[in-house]
C-alpha cells in the first residue's frame, strides 16, 4: 500500500488530461478495493476523488464492499448502486447486476439472521436492478419475498414492477398488475405502461392507458407523442392527426430532438434534417457511406418510427436524417480511434437509431456512448450496455 499511496500522490499533483486522471484513479481504486493488500476505506477515499466515476470504478468499489469484513456486507454496495442509478451515469452492466444480486442475497440472509424486517429502500434497488437487467423471474421472487416480509409496497415499488414486466415484454401482465394497485397510479406508471403498449402494438389497451395519463398530465407533450407514434405505427393517420390537433388546440408543443457532440472543445448541435453545419458536405458523404454499409449488413429500417403519411422510401430518408445520426457521422469524421464518440440527445433515442448505432459500432470498430433523456448507452462491437432494455 505504501507504493500505491506514492503513485496516488503523484497522480493528484500532476496536471493530466481528465480522461487519464480518471483512468489512473480508477486503477488505484481497483487495487485498493480488491487486492488482499488493499484497504477498502482508502478505496472509498479514491472513489470520492474521481470527477465522474465510470462503470469500472463503480464495479470495483461495489465488489470490494461485498468482500470487506462488515457485519452487514450488503448495505453499502446497495446504497452505492442506488446512487449510480439515480445519477443516471454510468449504465449498470452485467457485472454490476451480478454483484448487486449477490448483495441482495446477502441482504436477505442478514435480515433473516437478525430476524428483522428488510428495508423498503433496499427492495427498490433490487427491483430496479432486475428491471434494468431483464431479470423478470428474479424480480417476481423478490416481490413475493418483500410481501412475505410484511413490507407494504410504495408507489416506487409498484413502478419498478410495471417497468420490469413491460421491459420483459409482459405488457398484458403489467396492465393487469396496474389494475390491482390499491393506490392511484402516478403518471410515471401510466407512461411506462403506455410505452409498453406502444412497443407491443396493443392499441386498445394503449388508448385506455392514454386516457388515464392525459387526465393526470394534460399538459405533458410526451404523453401525446407516445400515443401519436402508436397510431402512426398502425397507419391510423386520422387518429394521429386528432392527437396532433388536440396538442395544437391546447397550446402544447413537442420539444424538437437535438443531439450535441463536443469536438476540440467546441459543442456542435444537430437537429433532424438541418444541414446548416459548416461541414455539412463532409457529413453527408459520411452518412452515405454509413447508409450503404448498414444496408449491406441486412438491417431493415423501422419505418414505423416515422410519424408522417409518406411512402416507405421517404420514411427511410427521414430516419437517415435523425439528429443522433448526424452527430455520430460528425464524430466518425472528427474523433479519431480509439477515442470514444460521445453524444448527448435531449430526447429518448428511437428504436431504429438504437439498432443502427449498434451496427455502426461493429462495422467501424468504434465505441459510441450516447446519453439520451432516459439513460446512458455504451455501444461496442454491435452490442449496447443496456442489453436492449431501455
Amino acid at each position: 500500500m505504501r507504493v500505491l499511496r506514492q503513485i496516488h500522490a503523484r497522480v493528484l499533483t500532476r496536471i493530466l488530461p481528465l480522461s487519464t486522471f480518471c483512468f489512473l484513479l480508477s486503477k488505484i481504486l481497483s487495487f485498493s478495493a480488491l487486492s488482499p493488500l488493499g484497504n477498502i476505506h482508502y478505496a472509498r477515499k479514491v472513489f470520492a476523488q474521481i470527477p465522474s466515476p465510470g462503470i469500472y470504478a463503480y464495479n470495483s468499489l461495489i465488489r470490494g464492499l461485498l468482500m470487506a469484513k462488515n457485519p452487514n456486507p450488503s448495505r453499502q454496495p446497495l446504497y452505492l448502486y442506488r446512487k449510480m442509478v439515480r445519477s443516471g451515469y454510468p449504465t449498470p452492466n452485467t457485472f454490476t447486476l451480478a454483484f448487486v444480486l449477490k448483495a441482495c442475497s446477502l441482504a436477505m440472509a442478514f435480515q433473516e439472521g437478525r430476524q428483522a424486517k428488510a428495508n423498503h429502500v433496499t427492495f427498490i434497488g433490487i427491483l430496479s436492478a432486475c428491471a434494468h437487467g431483464g431479470l423478470v423471474s428474479e424480480g417476481r421472487k423478490y416481490w413475493s419475498y418483500m410481501l412475505e416480509s410484511g413490507i407494504e409496497p410504495s408507489m416506487e415499488h409498484y413502478g419498478c414492477m410495471v417497468d420490469l414486466l413491460c421491459r420483459g415484454g409482459l405488457v398484458d401482465e403489467a396492465y393487469n398488475f396496474v389494475k390491482t394497485i390499491p393506490i392511484t397510479p402516478n403518471p410515471v406508471i401510466w407512461r411506462t405502461l403506455l410505452s409498453g403498449c406502444k412497443k407491443g402494438g396493443m392499441l386498445q389497451k394503449a388508448e385506455i392507458v392514454a386516457q388515464r395519463l392525459l387526465e393526470a398530465e394534460p399538459q405533458n407533450a410526451e404523453n401525446y407523442i407516445i400515443l401519436a407514434k402508436l397510431y402512426g405505427s398502425t397507419s391510423q393517420w386520422e387518429k394521429m392527426s386528432q392527437v396532433r390537433m388536440s396538442m395544437k388546440q391546447k397550446g402544447i408543443r413537442a420539444v424538437p430532438g437535438c443531439t450535441s457532440i463536443e469536438v476540440d472543445g467546441f459543442m456542435h448541435e444537430f437537429v433532424m434534417g438541418d444541414w446548416s453545419h459548416p461541414e455539412a458536405m463532409e457529413i453527408r458523404r459520411t452518412l452515405r457511406d454509413v447508409s450503404v454499409r448498414i444496408q449491406k449488413s441486412g438491417h431493415e429500417p423501422l419505418i414505423s418510427a416515422v410519424l408522417h403519411r409518406v411512402d416507405a422510401e421517404e420514411k427511410e430518408h427521414a430516419l437517415y436524417e435523425h439528429s443522433e445520426r448526424l452527430a455520430i457521422a460528425y464524430g466518425l469524421l472528427k474523433v479519431k480511434a480509439p477515442a470514444a464518440i460521445r453524444i448527448v440527445k435531449n430526447l429518448r433515442v428511437c428504436q431504429d437509431c438504437h439498432e443502427v448505432t449498434k451496427i455502426i459500432s461493429k462495422i467501424y470498430g468504434r465505441e459510441i456512448i450516447v446519453r439520451d433523456r432516459v439513460r446512458f448507452h455504451k455501444f461496442v462491437n454491435g452490442s449496447c450496455s443496456c442489453r436492449d432494455y431501455w
